[in-house]
């Protein structure tokens, strides 16, 4: 018999996290790798944009920063739904009765 898989956790806690800190939603699946590359991309795009544009609006000067912030957001919701989506197939799969 093969031991249950674990749980993993729920997309929209994963979201809350990431949305709370960038990256963490990330750390929490077990990407870190991943969480400090959408952290050095903001902080690469916050600085050019801070550096590069001339004064104008907050939102304008750290435009970049706050796209990266969203895919961020987004691809972390993202692969924790697709690995609850396979945990609860691989549960359901292992709890219905072989054909005859």
């Amino acid at each position: 018999m093969v031991a249950e898989a674990k749980e993993p956790f729920k997309p929209l806690a994963i979201l809350a996290a990431s949305i709370l800190v960038p990256g963490a939603g990330h750390l929490l699946l077990g990407y870190a790798q991943r969480a400090l590359m959408f952290l050095f991309f903001m902080a690469v795009f916050g600085w050019v944009g801070i550096r590069l544009l001339p004064d104008g609006s907050f939102f304008a000067r750290h435009s970049g920063a706050i796209l990266i912030y969203g895919f961020c957001v987004l691809d972390a919701y993202k692969i924790a739904r697709i690995q609850h989506e396979k945990w609860r197939f691989a549960r359901r799969q292992e709890n219905t009765p072989p054909a005859a």
